[in-house]
């Protein structure tokens, strides 16, 4: 764990939020305001294990802001979890739900822990621990949790029912990417791949690109990764290559992507059958059209953006390029959809369940993937064309698009000039 306890990169982080604030209307109380969280909440979780012996856990719930609604935001379950993780995680939440234009602020959770390391009852105690310590700072209304790194449906069930059980109610809103049968949404399980699926598509549309002549790869075989792949091959594209934790495999005629999912759900590992072994940092250095880096944050940097070849890089992880690689691949003429909008699908569907759970009213799969391809593609169009507009990339008109919207919020009350004699 850092020294700083991770508060380092929350502060590479807010860089963002300079670069953004000088293509953006914002006032500058607007960009103060939003260098910090509005709340910081630490906790010990108390946890008996099945030996009998108790333990304690370290968390977080971080708001860091809500101005344009209740924030929102995962919980991870990670041994390297920090408090400035958290806090930055908080914080690109923000500025995501901004992007795609829903009506939620940013939030995150974390717990220390190797969940891999705990019996499924405690997990199931850890949870609901976690949910009665945090509770007094979460509600439908207020900040709504989620799922995220090694946290699942299942997380959630238990954590929903602990609330209701709190709160004397049974309360659906409070908690997103639920089971369906608890009110969680149809289309949550793709929902991250298919909002980066849905830009794809639109650029291919606007680039004139044929599909079966276009080439794909991508780092990270989990659940965006895996959708991402298969929704790309079924609809023409050549995957060539895919990896895990432990390595990829790679075929520059194209991978049975099926196959692989089925191998990598029965076996635990990628099948090397039909292709050859290549390791994660070989994938991102392909000559393939589009790239997702969908697994870890910082993957391309100063030292190996300048080999990367992929005219497209999707940003399915939080934070896989470094901003010295962005401004290598944008002077390359490389198109970088950056996190805040290209992952941004999952809680863009998350929103609708959070809509369906106040409702009462529940939706069918196609008006999911209706409304949801018409979110990411009207966001695309508004990034691209202010990024093509001042000439900037990406990422910087995608923090200033998000900008713009959170300084309409903020300022709705007014600033420093409306108050002056």
């Amino acid at each position: 764990m850092p020294n700083d306890d991770g508060l380092t990169i929350y502060a590479e982080a807010t860089k963002r939020l300079d670069e953004a604030a000088k293509h953006s209307k914002a006032h500058e109380e607007t960009v103060e305001r939003l260098r910090l969280p509005k709340q910081m909440l630490e906790v010990a979780i108390p946890v008996r294990m099945d030996d009998g012996a108790q333990r304690f856990f370290r968390g977080f719930r971080c708001r860091h802001d809500d101005t344009r609604g209740p924030a929102k935001g995962g919980i991870r379950y990670h041994p390297d979890v920090t408090a400035g993780e958290v806090r930055t995680l908080a914080f690109w939440m923000t500025f995501k739900c901004a992007t795609v234009g829903i009506p939620f602020g940013g939030g995150k959770g974390g717990v220390v822990v190797n969940p891999r390391e705990l019996s499924k009852a405690e997990l199931e105690r850890l949870s609901r621990g976690y949910i009665r310590a945090i509770a007094d700072a979460i509600g439908p209304l207020v900040d709504v949790p989620a799922p995220d790194v090694y946290t699942n449906a299942q997380v959630m069930a238990w954590m929903v029912d602990e609330y209701a059980q709190i709160v004397r109610a049974r309360t659906p809103a409070v908690i997103t990417g639920k089971p369906v049968a608890l009110g969680g949404s149809l289309g949550r399980d793709d929902a991250t791949a298919r909002g980066g699926f849905n830009i794809v598509r639109e650029h291919a549309s606007r680039e004139g690109w044929d599909p079966k002549k276009r080439t794909v790869a991508v780092q990270g075989f989990g659940n965006a990764g895996q959708h991402f792949a298969k929704l790309l091959a079924d609809d023409g594209y050549k995957v060539v290559a895919v990896s895990d934790s432990r390595g990829g495999v790679h075929n520059p005629d194209g991978l049975d992507v099926d196959a692989q999912l089925e191998h990598k759900l029965g076996k635990g590992k990628l099948s090397t059958k039909n292709a050859k072994d290549i390791s994660n940092e070989d994938l991102l250095e392909l000559e393939c059209d589009i790239l997702a880096p969908a697994a870890l944050e910082d993957v391309i940097t100063k030292s190996n953006a300048k080999n990367v070849q992929a005219k497209m890089i999707v940003e399915l992880a939080n934070g896989p390029l470094t901003a010295d690689a962005d401004k290598i691949l944008f002077k390359n003429g490389q198109l970088v959809v950056p996190d805040i909008l290209a992952n941004a699908g999952g809680v863009t569907v998350s929103y609708f369940e959070w809509t369906q759970n106040l409702r009462g009213e529940y939706w069918k799969l196609d008006r999911v993937h209706e409304r949801l391809n018409e979110i990411m593609v009207r966001e695309f169009a508004a990034v691209k064309a202010r990024s093509t507009e001042h000439e900037i990339d990406m990422r910087t008109a995608c923090y200033a698009h998000a900008l713009d919207r959170l300084a309409e919020a903020h300022e709705a009350t007014g600033t420093g000039d409306d108050f002056k004699a």
